[in-house]
Protein backbone atom coordinates (compact mmCIF):
# COMPACT_ATOMS: atom_id res chain seq x y z
CA UNK A 1 0.00 0.00 0.00
CA UNK A 2 1.13 3.34 -0.99
CA UNK A 3 -1.09 5.84 1.37
CA UNK A 4 0.62 6.03 4.63
CA UNK A 5 -1.32 4.04 7.26
CA UNK A 6 -2.45 6.50 10.26
CA UNK A 7 0.43 5.93 12.82
CA UNK A 8 3.08 7.00 9.83
CA UNK A 9 0.77 10.05 9.08
CA UNK A 10 0.82 11.08 12.10
CA UNK A 11 4.51 10.61 12.23
CA UNK A 12 4.75 12.74 8.94
CA UNK A 13 2.71 15.61 10.33
CA UNK A 14 5.00 16.13 13.09
CA UNK A 15 8.19 16.00 10.84
CA UNK A 16 7.20 18.75 9.15
CA UNK A 17 6.38 21.02 12.28
CA UNK A 18 8.85 19.90 15.07
CA UNK A 19 12.48 21.16 14.18
CA UNK A 20 15.29 20.16 16.35
CA UNK A 21 15.59 22.89 19.68
CA UNK A 22 11.60 22.96 19.31
CA UNK A 23 9.10 22.32 22.41
CA UNK A 24 6.52 19.56 21.68
CA UNK A 25 3.92 17.46 23.74
CA UNK A 26 3.06 14.20 24.15
CA UNK A 27 -0.02 14.67 25.73
CA UNK A 28 -0.83 10.56 26.33
CA UNK A 29 2.38 8.78 26.74
CA UNK A 30 1.23 5.33 26.42
CA UNK A 31 4.04 2.64 26.36
CA UNK A 32 6.35 5.83 25.02
CA UNK A 33 6.97 5.19 21.44
CA UNK A 34 5.67 8.71 20.39
CA UNK A 35 7.77 10.46 23.44
CA UNK A 36 11.42 8.86 22.08
CA UNK A 37 9.72 9.74 18.32
CA UNK A 38 9.67 13.34 19.59
CA UNK A 39 12.83 13.32 21.70
CA UNK A 40 14.79 12.63 18.59
CA UNK A 41 12.86 14.92 17.16
CA UNK A 42 13.62 17.83 18.94
CA UNK A 43 17.43 17.09 19.38
CA UNK A 44 19.65 17.54 22.17
CA UNK A 45 18.22 21.20 22.48
CA UNK A 46 14.95 20.93 22.73
CA UNK A 47 12.35 19.90 25.03
CA UNK A 48 9.26 17.50 25.20
CA UNK A 49 7.01 17.84 27.92
CA UNK A 50 5.21 14.21 28.55
CA UNK A 51 1.56 13.82 30.03
CA UNK A 52 -0.20 10.42 31.73
CA UNK A 53 -2.65 9.57 34.83
CA UNK A 54 -1.27 6.18 34.20
CA UNK A 55 2.06 5.51 36.84
CA UNK A 56 2.21 1.99 34.85
CA UNK A 57 2.87 4.55 31.59
CA UNK A 58 5.28 7.29 32.87
CA UNK A 59 7.40 3.88 34.24
CA UNK A 60 7.24 2.39 30.43
CA UNK A 61 7.77 5.57 29.04
CA UNK A 62 10.72 6.18 31.34
CA UNK A 63 12.37 2.74 31.04
CA UNK A 64 12.21 3.43 27.09
CA UNK A 65 13.73 6.57 26.96
CA UNK A 66 16.46 5.66 29.49
CA UNK A 67 17.34 2.47 27.10
CA UNK A 68 17.66 5.16 23.85
CA UNK A 69 19.42 7.63 26.29
CA UNK A 70 16.91 10.46 25.78
CA UNK A 71 15.54 11.12 28.77
CA UNK A 72 17.66 14.36 29.60
CA UNK A 73 15.39 15.55 27.05
CA UNK A 74 11.72 14.97 28.53
CA UNK A 75 9.61 16.13 31.45
CA UNK A 76 7.15 14.07 32.46
CA UNK A 77 4.43 14.82 34.55
CA UNK A 78 1.91 12.18 36.60
CA UNK A 79 -1.04 14.33 35.65
CA UNK A 80 -3.56 14.70 32.89
CA UNK A 81 -3.32 16.74 29.48
CA UNK A 82 -5.75 18.99 31.25
CA UNK A 83 -3.09 19.97 33.55
CA UNK A 84 -0.58 21.23 30.31
CA UNK A 85 -1.53 25.19 31.20
CA UNK A 86 -0.35 24.64 34.77
CA UNK A 87 2.88 22.34 34.06
CA UNK A 88 4.26 23.64 31.28
CA UNK A 89 7.12 26.55 32.41
CA UNK A 90 6.21 30.14 31.24
CA UNK A 91 9.41 30.17 29.65
CA UNK A 92 8.22 28.39 26.85
CA UNK A 93 4.81 29.29 26.38
CA UNK A 94 4.64 30.54 23.12
CA UNK A 95 7.19 28.40 21.67
CA UNK A 96 5.25 25.00 20.93
CA UNK A 97 5.67 23.57 17.44
CA UNK A 98 3.91 20.17 17.81
CA UNK A 99 1.84 17.63 19.99
CA UNK A 100 0.69 14.32 19.73
CA UNK A 101 -2.86 12.44 21.79
CA UNK A 102 -3.00 9.09 21.23
CA UNK A 103 -6.85 8.79 22.52
CA UNK A 104 -8.84 5.56 24.04
CA UNK A 105 -6.31 3.12 26.89
CA UNK A 106 -3.24 2.51 26.93
CA UNK A 107 -2.18 -0.86 25.05
CA UNK A 108 -2.08 -3.39 27.29
CA UNK A 109 -3.24 -1.93 30.41
CA UNK A 110 -6.44 -1.04 31.89
CA UNK A 111 -9.24 -0.96 29.66
CA UNK A 112 -11.33 0.69 31.97
CA UNK A 113 -9.35 3.77 32.13
CA UNK A 114 -9.83 5.92 28.96
CA UNK A 115 -9.44 9.65 27.99
CA UNK A 116 -12.72 11.86 27.75
CA UNK A 117 -13.34 14.56 25.46
CA UNK A 118 -13.75 17.15 28.32
CA UNK A 119 -10.34 16.72 29.14
CA UNK A 120 -8.72 16.42 25.73
CA UNK A 121 -11.08 19.84 24.58
CA UNK A 122 -9.53 21.33 27.38
CA UNK A 123 -5.80 20.32 26.62
CA UNK A 124 -6.48 21.43 23.04
CA UNK A 125 -7.72 24.77 24.14
CA UNK A 126 -4.77 25.25 26.60
CA UNK A 127 -2.28 24.49 23.48
CA UNK A 128 -3.90 26.42 20.81
CA UNK A 129 -2.94 29.42 22.88
CA UNK A 130 0.84 28.25 24.15
CA UNK A 131 1.49 27.15 20.47
CA UNK A 132 3.99 28.99 17.99
CA UNK A 133 1.91 29.96 14.73
CA UNK A 134 1.58 26.77 12.54
CA UNK A 135 2.10 24.20 15.55
CA UNK A 136 0.40 21.30 14.59
CA UNK A 137 -1.72 19.08 17.30
CA UNK A 138 -2.22 15.21 16.10
CA UNK A 139 -5.19 13.69 17.28
CA UNK A 140 -4.94 9.82 16.77
CA UNK A 141 -8.78 8.84 17.72
CA UNK A 142 -9.35 4.98 18.91
CA UNK A 143 -13.12 4.46 19.04
CA UNK A 144 -13.45 1.33 19.20
CA UNK A 145 -14.81 1.11 22.40
CA UNK A 146 -18.21 2.99 24.16
CA UNK A 147 -16.18 6.01 25.84
CA UNK A 148 -14.19 5.94 22.56
CA UNK A 149 -17.00 6.41 20.17
CA UNK A 150 -18.37 9.46 22.76
CA UNK A 151 -15.08 10.98 22.65
CA UNK A 152 -14.77 10.38 18.53
CA UNK A 153 -18.44 12.42 18.51
CA UNK A 154 -17.17 15.28 21.08
CA UNK A 155 -14.08 16.16 19.41
CA UNK A 156 -15.38 16.07 15.66
CA UNK A 157 -18.36 18.33 16.61
CA UNK A 158 -15.40 20.63 18.54
CA UNK A 159 -12.79 20.74 15.88
CA UNK A 160 -15.55 21.35 12.95
CA UNK A 161 -16.72 24.20 15.19
CA UNK A 162 -12.89 25.56 15.36
CA UNK A 163 -12.43 29.35 13.29
CA UNK A 164 -10.92 28.80 10.44
CA UNK A 165 -8.80 32.05 10.80
CA UNK A 166 -7.78 30.47 13.82
CA UNK A 167 -6.60 26.94 12.87
CA UNK A 168 -6.72 24.50 9.92
CA UNK A 169 -8.19 21.24 10.73
CA UNK A 170 -7.64 17.96 8.80
CA UNK A 171 -8.89 14.56 9.22
CA UNK A 172 -7.54 11.63 8.03
CA UNK A 173 -9.40 8.00 7.72
CA UNK A 174 -9.35 4.96 6.03
CA UNK A 175 -13.13 4.50 5.29
CA UNK A 176 -13.48 1.01 4.49
CA UNK A 177 -11.67 -1.01 6.81
CA UNK A 178 -13.87 -3.21 9.50
CA UNK A 179 -13.36 -2.88 13.61
CA UNK A 180 -13.35 0.69 13.98
CA UNK A 181 -9.96 1.83 12.84
CA UNK A 182 -8.05 4.79 14.30
CA UNK A 183 -8.33 7.92 12.42
CA UNK A 184 -6.45 11.22 13.12
CA UNK A 185 -7.69 15.14 13.39
CA UNK A 186 -4.69 17.17 12.82
CA UNK A 187 -4.93 20.91 13.98
CA UNK A 188 -2.62 23.82 13.02
CA UNK A 189 -2.64 26.82 14.28
CA UNK A 190 -2.78 29.88 12.27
Amino acid sequence: MKMERILPFAKSLLKKTVKPGDIVVDATLGNGHDTVFLAELVGEDGQVFGFDVQQEAINATKERLIGQNLIDRVTLFHEGHEQIFAKIPKDVQGRITGAIFNLGYLPGGDKNIVTHAETTISAIEQLLSLMAPEGTIVLVIYHGHEQGAVERDQLLNYCQGLDQKTAHVLQYQFINQQNYPPFIIAIEKR
